[in-house]
């Protein structure tokens, strides 16, 4: 923050805060906004507490979001001059960020798509799910959905007013989730410095406690929606509007994200599979790698805008979902031109989705 800019009150900065996450959530791809308030949330409060030590100096760290890519600039440019730069200097002149180290950008080999057999595909998807429906129990009140994964990805880091691109080294996620979505935990050190996480529990700074929604999917939100495909699928149009790149770019994103770190029944699991394939531009690569290096057949859908081509991976025998990654396909100008295609600006392997008993508590 520029030194000659007047310090706002704690009352201004939030006000202030409370406006840039009106503006942010209508940029955001629906399925992230509540999740990525919840965290803006916590680093406005950590910094406030921060400043109001006067003993010692400020403690400041780049503020960093699951997926950077899809997030970051619009957020960095709004916290640049209200809370916080997208990358903080320290007083050694480095950069903190996140507690992950950097490293060069994640690529891979641009795998052709297809339309050809998209519906074939994810209707042995669907059928899958549905048979694995046994081994998918409810979320009871009192249990928690625990969610591990492995994930990396790419962005833009900007030094000394020089870019470049690096990496999140691959590292281990772990989510815990109420059924009710009140309460909640998360280790990540690419989002948390410290190795014993955050927590997501609700209410928030603001006394806020969001109901279930597509932006907010807890297990009681989604046990009640409807399991036809073309309902769900009207729902997720009507209810995403004005979001995204595109209304069915946005469609797929939100299924996309659901599959990923929620916890959807089974029977609205496998509902899921069959909407997907009503959304027009939904193709199929044949072969895809999650962040562990599993092979795998992907469903994907390509962004025109950002030029990212988002995947689902599926074992090719069993198709069972593996994880997504999102890889740039077509060049872009300007600060993006950094991402050339074939980068990997995110990847995700689901490695344990289970439900427990206790906050914390691993199967």
């Amino acid at each position: 923050m520029n030194a000659n800019t007047p310090r706002q009150s704690p009352a201004e900065r939030d006000e202030s805060a409370q406006q840039l996450l009106a503006r942010t959530a209508r940029d955001l791809p629906a399925g992230r906004h509540q999740f990525h308030k919840e965290r803006l949330m916590v680093q406005i409060h950590q910094i406030q507490q921060e400043e109001r030590t006067a003993a010692a100096p400020a403690r400041t760290r780049r503020f960093r979001l699951p997926r950077p890519a899809i997030t970051l600039p619009a957020l960095a440019a709004a916290l640049a001059g209200t809370v916080v730069a997208a990358v903080v200097m320290n007083d050694g002149g480095g950069v903190r960020d996140g507690g992950v180290a950097t490293g060069p950008a994640l690529t891979t080999h641009i795998g052709a798509a297809t339309t050809k057999g998209v519906p074939q595909l994810l209707g042995q998807i669907s059928l899958a799910a549905a048979e694995t429906g046994g081994s998918h129990p409810a979320v009871k009140p009192g249990q928690y959905v625990y969610i591990e994964s492995k994930t990396a990805d790419s962005f833009v880091k900007t030094v000394d007013d020089k870019s470049s691109l690096a990496s999140h080294a691959l590292h281990r996620r772990q989510v815990w989730m109420s059924s009710d979505g009140t309460k909640g935990w998360l280790i990540d050190p690419a989002v948390n410095d410290s190795s014993e996480g955050e927590t997501l529990s609700l209410p928030d700074e603001q006394g806020n406690t969001p109901v279930g929604s597509l932006n907010h999917p807890t297990y009681d939100y989604l046990a009640k929606l409807t399991t036809d495909p073309d309902k769900i699928l009207a729902k997720i149009y009507k209810e995403t509007k004005g979001h995204g790149n595109s209304p069915d770019q946005e469609a797929f994103t939100t299924i996309g994200d659901l599959l990923v770190e929620s916890y959807p029944p089974a029977e609205l699991y496998s509902a899921l599979f069959k909407a997907a394939a009503k959304i027009p531009g939904v193709v199929v690569v044949n072969d895809a790698v999650d962040a562990v290096g599993r092979h795998g057949i992907a469903v994907a859908r390509l962004d025109e805008t950002s030029g990212e081509r988002e995947e689902w991976i599926f074992d090719k025998k069993t198709h069972v979902f593996l994880g997504d990654r999102s890889v740039k396909v077509t060049a872009s100008a300007g600060e993006d031109a950094l991402i050339k295609p074939g980068t990997v600006t995110f990847t995700n392997a689901i490695v344990t989705r289970a439900v427990v008993d206790g906050m914390k508590q691993t199967p």
